[in-house]
């Protein structure tokens, strides 16, 4: 009989580890249509119910909040019975909830299912999970895997709009989510099967990766403890989306208050998010070089500079250089918390832990939206929106800075429990 934890050290880094990667990145690809799809519906919603504006868009508000949630509730899922589990529940939900949706009857009802089963029980699970199961099978190369996983979301972004806009315009809203329903359930289903396999229990050491952080004794220099490290993470996602928010939520507006038209803007929201790629692949290999840490403090310092850069260049086409620089600095922020939280707390605990971080993201990407917008009508201004976003961007450096001294300054240790 094969010894399992041999097995497991063998897949650890193998052709197999990449193709479950290749399978993660398709199914969050899928499942995180419950994120964009209620932004391209939006305008069929609001005609659907007439409603005013500020009402039709509840649904997002409504979705941001349940994926938030459901991050942490499929994270515990994952750490308890596996990945499959919380994909294949993730799955009948999303598809559920599309299915019900198309029958909504009142805006409230609509919300209702895109919060609770779309955003909390359905495409959660193809994000947090599927990231945190992605650092168990990487040691050489796991901030490249883990940048090459939290893509998913923003190649999400890119395929399901003028996939959702031409069945709204062909078929309707309500029937454009029956489809969406079948075509998750038909995908996802199958997909998770590729990763059936129990994830390894603990990192394997391989030559040339980083060293996994030990206890250390008592003392008057110990490192920071489990719940401060996890607390400050929480913190430095929040502040980072807050930030993060202003240009990606408010870029369309910003456009058509400056007189280019609404069309440029959704452009440059295009060019954000595939930079954004670009900068997830290549941070994650920044990464693997330099630590987590120490990446989270590079990309962090790029990102409040080019949100700097909005204020004196708002020509059209220094605002497309700068949409990009943009696209190109934030992309490396949030995959770098997953690997913090592989480096400080146990294999065990990395769906939870996660999963709390990346609803801090989320959280803070609501946040920043909402705040942004009310500075806007207070000042009449995007300019001290911009200030604000720099504002939550230091904070976020900040954090990562006194993150680096405690943890990689002092050498390589676990946080105390």
């Amino acid at each position: 009989m094969i010894n399992a934890s041999i097995f497991a050290v063998r897949e650890v880094d193998s052709p197999y580890a990449w193709l479950r990667l290749t399978m993660s990145l398709l199914i969050s690809m899928i499942g995180g249509v419950g994120l964009w799809s209620v932004v391209v519906t939006l305008p069929a919603v609001e005609a659907d119910f007439n409603v005013a504006r500020a009402d039709a868009s509840l649904p997002y508000t409504v979705t941001m909040i349940g994926f938030a949630v459901g991050g942490i509730l499929m994270g515990r899922m994952a750490d308890r019975f596996g990945i499959m589990v919380p994909l294949r529940f993730g799955a009948v939900m999303l598809a559920l909830g599309y299915l019900l949706s198309s029958q909504a009857e009142s805006l409230w009802q609509f919300a209702a299912l895109q919060g609770v089963l779309i955003g909390m029980l359905g495409s959660s699970a193809s994000f947090g999970p599927v990231i945190s199961d992605i650092t168990h099978w990487f040691q050489r190369r796991r901030g490249l895997a883990v940048a090459i996983g939290a893509s998913g979301s923003y190649l999400a972004g890119t395929v399901w709009p003028p996939v959702v806009q031409y069945f709204v315009d062909t078929q309707g809203w309500r029937d454009a989510h029956m489809i969406i329903a079948g075509i998750c359930l038909c995908t996802l289903l199958p997909l998770s099967t590729a990763l059936r396999q129990r994830s390894p229990e603990a990192p394997v050491p391989v030559s040339g990766a980083q060293p996994a952080m030990q206890p250390v004794p008592e003392g008057d220099d110990i490192p920071l403890r489990g719940p401060v490290v996890q607390g400050l993470l929480l913190v430095a996602g929040l502040a980072c989306c807050v930030a993060m928010a202003m240009p990606q939520v408010h870029i369309v507006a910003y456009c058509g208050d400056l007189g280019y038209g609404t069309a440029r803007g959704a452009e440059m929201l295009s060019l954000m998010l595939f930079t954004g790629i670009v900068s997830r692949l290549t941070f994650g290999w920044i990464a693997d070089r330099i630590g987590p840490l120490r990446t989270l403090m590079l990309s962090s310092a790029l990102q409040g500079l080019s949100l700097l850069l909005f204020l004196p260049f708002d020509g059209l086409v220094s605002l497309y250089f700068v949409s990009a620089l943009f696209g190109l600095a934030q992309g490396g922020i949030v995959p770098t918390y997953a690997l913090v939280v592989r480096r400080v707390f146990p294999a065990a605990e990395a769906g939870t832990r996660v999963g709390l971080v990346l609803s801090a993201t989320l959280l803070g990407m609501a946040l920043g939206g909402w705040m942004s917008g009310m500075i806007y009508d207070l000042t009449l201004s995007y300019d001290a929106a911009f200030l604000n976003g720099v504002a939550w961007n230091l904070l976020n450096l900040g954090v990562a800075i006194f993150l680096w001294q405690q943890l990689d300054r002092r050498g390589p240790a676990r946080a105390a429990a």
